[in-house]
């Protein structure tokens, strides 16, 4: 009675503080499959007692642990690397320790509980030892093939899924398969010749809907707390009283826990005796033949059975992800339900009400102020509703109660830089970075940022960070050739301003190479007008020259005019530093302003002023130039390499 209480406290208490949540559940979880290892076990030995089989003590010692080891090589599974779901905490153990340490738990289950089984056999008929052998095999189903599967499949194992899923299920389809047995046999005990198994399921129905239905319901409305939480609040409480309650039963060939229990024990007093003698009549009563008793169940049971269809409508309706009016209805019959919210707002804004999609989401984000996945949906909605101000205050929001998000932390800084506050995108960025510095994204932008602001060196040290986790993680970052050709450049460009030439020359071919193999013609481009501005700076003038003919070669290939436009000013600008012909250096310029002349701006401006200096240089000979520009440029392309041996 006082563990209900105290459980009935931290319900409260969870509706109230949701950070509690979790404990909660992770503590069910993980108690949980040590509740059904204990009822296997239990079973086993009472199978194999009531066989003929008597285990020895070395036998039954064998299978204990056993059946230990394969609960601990379950928990090792929940907790190896960080957990997958928010109402779980992780331990967060290196699966480099947990992958032997589960192998030879493996090893030792099915070792030990062979051998003991083994040794049982040579005294015994094979029927006698089916019923323990076949609780050892759903020991070995529930606990250790779920872990091989993993081990050599690489399917992990959900734990909200599996322990509160599928092995509840099997465990309670087990435990009322025991118990059906003992109350049909106790009935005929008694000559109770109507006892029917069918009424006796009706009667495990109902009280399954008094524990976990309308429980949820009625917090979710007087806490105004989500739904969900509730119902996983009640469905861990109500399952860890039971793993109290049922460990206690288990004990009865304990004489003082049977005295309590049967309420046997003669050390009563006055007013004990008065209040249990009320409370046993009331009960005796309850359950008697009166007609006014025989009414109040079978109102109880209409009243539960009318409560979980109307639980069951609501399911359904929320489940129609695609139909707006079955969610409207599933809203109206509990306004608290953050899913059902979140579920709404998709389905208006597919019929275009973007701001009811927005208003559902708010009302998602409030119904759920501690779960982080709703408030990122309000955040994200803000943001495609165009309200970037409210957006980057619902993520300040977020990041006052979860300051090492990642992810709060990078859409901050993407929000703040939209809103010219570049010093906030920064300190947001390095945050992150310094949180984990595994994050691409945080990286990259960190650098972009800091290459604004001229802080070169700095930069590069947080592109090579981003170049190095797209190397280690290819797949993932397979969609960004662009991002990845800008690293390769602009670390290269760091190494040339630091005068590491080694560096900036290796850095510019691993961008040629890399952006040629991803078949990305304009960034090779731009890769290679860079190797030739840092060749020409280290006086290799011929390679500078082949750099910028193959740049402009591929440049004939794009439907870049701008582009191109730049690249033929530069070489004809690297063309009249290296004193080459003056024709074909006007040849350039003339080519350049041609191709940017769709463009106005400051660069066409400063191609014009060039060529207007080149045509004043060039005299007379400019207008036969401007007639065979064609064949000028073509010339201008073709330079031989000798042609850059020495300076004119």
């Amino acid at each position: 009675m006082h563990m209900a209480l105290l459980l009935a406290s931290a319900g409260i208490v969870a509706h109230i503080w949701y950070p509690l949540l979790p404990w909660i559940f992770t503590l069910y979880i993980c108690w949980s499959p040590w509740h059904y290892t204990g009822q296997n076990f239990g079973l086993l030995m009472m199978f194999a007692r009531r066989s003929g089989l008597a285990p020895s003590p070395a036998e039954r010692n064998a299978i204990h642990l056993s059946f230990v080891a394969s609960f601990l090589l379950l928990m090792l599974s929940f907790h190896t690397g960080p957990s997958g779901d928010p109402l779980i905490l992780s331990l967060g153990l290196p699966a480099s320790v947990t992958l032997p340490a589960r192998a030879v738990l493996a090893l030792f289950f099915v070792g030990a509980s062979g051998r003991a089984l083994v040794s049982m056999a040579r005294r015994s008929s094979l029927r006698a030892l089916l019923a323990p052998l076949t609780l050892a095999v759903t020991q070995f189903l529930w606990f250790l093939l779920p872990a091989v599967i993993e081990l050599f499949r690489g399917h992990e194992v959900p734990q909200t899924r599996y322990s509160s899923g599928v092995l509840a299920v099997l465990h309670s389809a087990q435990y009322l398969w025991i118990t059906s047995f003992y109350q049909e046999r106790e009935a005929r005990e008694r000559g109770d010749a109507n006892w029917r198994f069918s009424r006796y399921l009706l009667t495990l129905v109902a009280g399954g809907i008094a524990l976990f239905i309308p429980g949820p319901w009625i917090a979710s409305r007087i806490f105004h707390a989500d739904f969900a939480a509730s119902f996983l609040t009640f469905t861990a409480l109500v399952n860890i009283h039971h793993f109290i309650l049922d460990g206690a039963l288990w004990k009865l060939r304990d004489s003082r826990v049977a005295a309590f229990l049967l309420n046997t024990s003669e050390k009563t007093h006055g007013a004990e005796s008065l209040g249990k003698g009320a409370l046993q009549s009331a009960a005796h009563w309850l359950t008697g033949s009166a007609p006014a008793a025989r009414g109040i169940r079978i109102a109880t049971v209409g009243l539960l059975l009318a409560w979980a269809a109307m639980d069951q409508l609501h399911f359904y309706w929320s489940s129609e992800a695609d139909s707006l009016l079955a969610l409207e209805r599933a809203a109206k019959l509990n306004p608290h339900d953050s899913s059902v919210q979140t579920r709404l707002a998709r389905a208006e804004r597919l019929a275009g009400k973007s701001d009811a999609s927005l208003a559902a989401l708010q009302r998602a984000a409030s119904i759920s102020p501690a779960s982080f996945p709703q408030q990122e949906a309000y955040a994200r909605g803000l943001i495609e509703a165009g309200r970037e101000t409210e957006a980057s205050a619902q993520y300040r929001k977020m990041l006052d109660h979860w300051p090492r998000n990642i992810d709060a932390l990078v859409n901050y800084g993407l929000l703040a830089q939209r809103q010219g506050r570049g010093d906030e995108a920064i300190d947001s960025w390095q945050r992150a970075v310094d949180i984990d510095p595994r994050q691409a994204n945080a990286q990259l932008y960190l650098a972009q940022a800091l290459d604004r602001r001229d802080e070169v060196q700095a930069a590069a040290r947080h592109y090579r960070a981003y170049l190095q986790i797209v190397a280690s993680h290819r797949d993932e970052h397979r969609n960004e050739t662009a991002s990845v050709l800008a690293a390769l450049i602009k670390v290269a460009d760091a190494g040339a301003a630091a005068n590491r030439q080694d560096e900036a020359f290796e850095g510019y071919n691993a961008a040629i190479q890399f952006a040629e193999k991803a078949n990305a013609k304009t960034l090779e481009s731009l890769a290679l007008v860079h190797l030739a501005d840092f060749a020409e700076k280290r006086k290799s003038t011929a390679a500078a020259a082949a750099a910028y003919q193959r740049a402009l070669a591929i440049d004939a290939s794009l439907s870049d005019p701008l582009g191109a436009g730049s690249d033929w000013f530069n070489y004809g600008q690297f063309l009249r530093r290296q004193y080459q012909p003056e024709r074909l250096v006007f040849a350039c310029l003339l080519r350049a302003e041609e191709l940017a002349s769709t463009t106005a701006g400051d660069e066409l401006n400063a191609i014009a002023q060039a060529r207007a200096e080149s045509e004043a240089r060039l005299g007379r000979e400019a207008a036969a130039v401007r007639r065979s520009n064609a064949v000028a440029a073509k010339e201008a392309l073709a330079l031989p390499a000798s042609s850059f041996s020495s300076p004119r």
